[in-house]
């Protein structure tokens, strides 16, 4: 996909608490700082994608902006969303179907402003496999299948401990993190526990903020005199198994981590040896080890032993989640946009916590409790 780019990108203005700004604002606000740092205007994007449930949606959105767009995406799978709609603006680009795909995130996590409420309809699955054994939501949910993975692969709970200490190294390089000052596996495994074996360090935050992403042809950016250096959209890829963390056919394993890195290397003609920088979404601690290991990075069993000695760490080998992640820098519920944006960055080489000479940057999203994901390589030019 050489000739798909990002072109702008750009988060809103504040992310952290913000019971002043509603949902629909913070979709607003990213759109525009993205379309400013694209240098385009509203008038010349044709296409929009923004997570249907919980929110405005696209058409919301896009009446918002006075945008009328002759595509639309509103896949939403959870977190993992964001990926979905670069790879199908990708798509929708090379064939024809639109030039400029705007995609959009807000969202009041936090202060909950135009935001849904939560619902769990008494006839879902959930409600008849899980709420009956008082699992309910991510951080008793997400638990199990962190159990499983540590019983099957050794991992101990210092080295769940130490995904938590290696975040908060990034976000302490980081100006717009929430948290920023540094932990040792002590503090994350003396802090309160949540459900077992997570404990409030392991936890993602809980945050308001946003983000956007303007995706079009190369041709096009280089038409229209791209300021900032462009991010090519080298290989994507996409896979989703059961809605429900109980019907997990192995839950030490994430399979769709499996398939849709495979596809998005393939499509790319790389493998994890050719990538200098590396995002994998981190509502909890465990999930990181789980891509490790499911994308290829590391052998089965040696994620938590890897982390422990630094390798995704400042100064190591593969640094991973370099704006802090989820679990330190913001996680307003669907955190995948933001490690799109910490990867431009990264590609552009303007971070906080800059890494040199990076080339190439691999995103992975999670969408719900592993019921999705999707895989972006990313690369500079």
């Amino acid at each position: 996909m050489s000739d798909v780019v990002i072109m702008g990108a750009a988060e809103t203005e504040e992310i952290g608490k913000l019971p002043h700004i509603s949902t629909l604002e913070l979709h607003v606000q990213s759109a525009r700082r993205a379309l400013a740092d694209a240098g385009l205007d509203l008038d010349q994007v044709d296409g929009i994608a923004s997570v249907s449930a919980g929110g405005p949606g696209p058409v919301g959105v896009s009446h918002a902006l006075g945008i009328t767009p002759t595509y639309i995406d509103g896949t939403s799978v959870g977190g993992s969303s964001f990926l979905f709609h670069v790879r199908h603006a990708a798509a929708a680009i090379q064939a024809g179907h639109a030039q400029v795909v705007l995609i959009t995130h807000g969202e009041s996590g936090r202060s909950r402003v135009g935001a849904s409420p939560w619902a769990r309809p008494k006839d879902s699955m959930q409600a008849q496999f899980e709420l009956p054994y008082g699992v309910l939501g991510p951080s008793t949910t997400f638990t199990v299948p962190a159990l499983r993975f540590m019983r099957e692969t050794g991992t101990t709970l210092e080295q769940l401990g130490q995904v938590s200490v290696a975040q908060r190294r990034w976000s302490s390089r980081n100006s717009r993190a929430m948290f920023r000052e540094e932990i040792t596996v002590d503090d994350v495994l003396d802090a309160r526990v949540v459900a077992w074996p997570f404990t409030l360090l392991m936890c993602c935050l809980v945050t308001d903020g946003g983000g956007a992403l303007v995706v079009t042809s190369r041709a096009f950016a280089e038409a229209h005199g791209a300021d900032k250096p462009l991010v090519q959209v080298s290989g994507t890829g996409e896979a989703a198994t059961t809605p429900l963390v109980s019907q997990m056919e192995d839950m030490s394993r994430c399979p769709q981590f499996e398939l849709s890195s495979s596809a998005a290397f393939k499509e790319a003609g790389m493998g994890p040896a050719d990538i200098d920088h590396l995002m994998i979404y981190d509502a909890f601690a465990h999930v990181p080890l789980f891509g490790l290991e499911d994308m290829g990075f590391v052998d089965r069993g040696e994620a938590g032993a890897f982390v422990a000695d630094g390798h995704t760490s400042p100064g190591g080998s593969l640094p991973m989640n370099t704006n802090g992640g989820g679990l330190s820098y913001t996680h307003t519920g669907m955190y995948g946009m933001f490690a799109i944006q910490e990867s431009v960055r990264q590609l552009r080489g303007e971070a906080d916590a800059q890494v040199d000479d990076v080339e190439t940057s691999l995103v992975l999203g999670n969408g719900g409790m592993f019921m999705s994901a999707a895989t972006l390589v990313l690369s500079r030019g």
